[in-house]
């Protein structure tokens, strides 16, 4: 099966201090807000901190970000669009459709697993956001599921997977299982990321292959 592209390092998995004065203010204020909101929690940390570890006043943060919400925001909204440029990228590829499938399924295992922190930090505290920016995020992550779902709908229609589960549930179930990786998976763990990017994706094409 093809393997996923190499990940990006993530802010989620490394220090987040070093280097810090080689990124712009921005960056740094997301970085830093990253730590602390997985250190702490969104509730339990405030702006001063957050720009006091950025090394920024918070005149700068606010030229950049209206609130701590649009912090919030951000930290996952940047994996977003990391993981759909990465999608596009799959799915656009030559290949054999199965195996652009696996690629695109394994991907989103390690680019989750090299942000955990990110997406951690944002399912536990999505609901601090507003009404309209959480509609925001449901739209993105609904356009990179559908992405995802027209692969699997294209093999359905060539007669390469099955196609008696509806393409709208394998989706659900695949993603449900990503979605949970934060809760369990450990760095100093046994399986690196890219074994457990290959054993879900693995599985998933295994699903889908018409039954004897």
């Amino acid at each position: 099966m093809a393997r996923a592209p190499a990940p990006r390092s993530s802010g989620g998995q490394r220090s987040r201090a070093h280097g810090a004065s080689r990124r712009s203010v921005p960056e740094r204020l997301v970085e830093m807000a990253t730590t602390l909101f997985a250190d702490r929690g969104f509730e339990g940390t405030s702006v001063q901190e957050i720009v006091e570890a950025a090394g920024v006043t918070k005149g700068a943060m606010y030229h950049y970000f209206g609130s701590k919400d649009d912090l919030l925001y951000e930290i996952y909204a940047r994996v977003l669009r990391m993981q759909m440029e990465r999608l596009e990228k799959v799915a656009s590829s030559e290949g054999p459709l199965d195996e652009r499938l696996h690629g695109a399924a394994a991907d989103v295992v390690v680019t989750t697993i090299e942000n955990l922190d990110d997406t951690k930090i944002f399912l536990r505290s999505m609901h601090q956001l507003t009404p309209e920016k959480q509609e925001t995020v449901r739209a993105e992550r609904r356009r990179y599921h559908e992405r995802f779902r027209a692969m699997v709908e294209e093999g359905q229609e060539s007669g390469l997977f099955r196609a008696d589960v509806p393409a709208d549930l394998v989706v659900d179930f695949y993603f449900g299982s990503v979605h949970h990786l934060w809760m369990w998976y450990r760095r100093n763990g046994p399986l690196t990321a890219e074994d457990v990017a290959r054993h879900f994706a693995d599985l998933l094409i295994a699903s889908l292959r018409p039954q004897e």
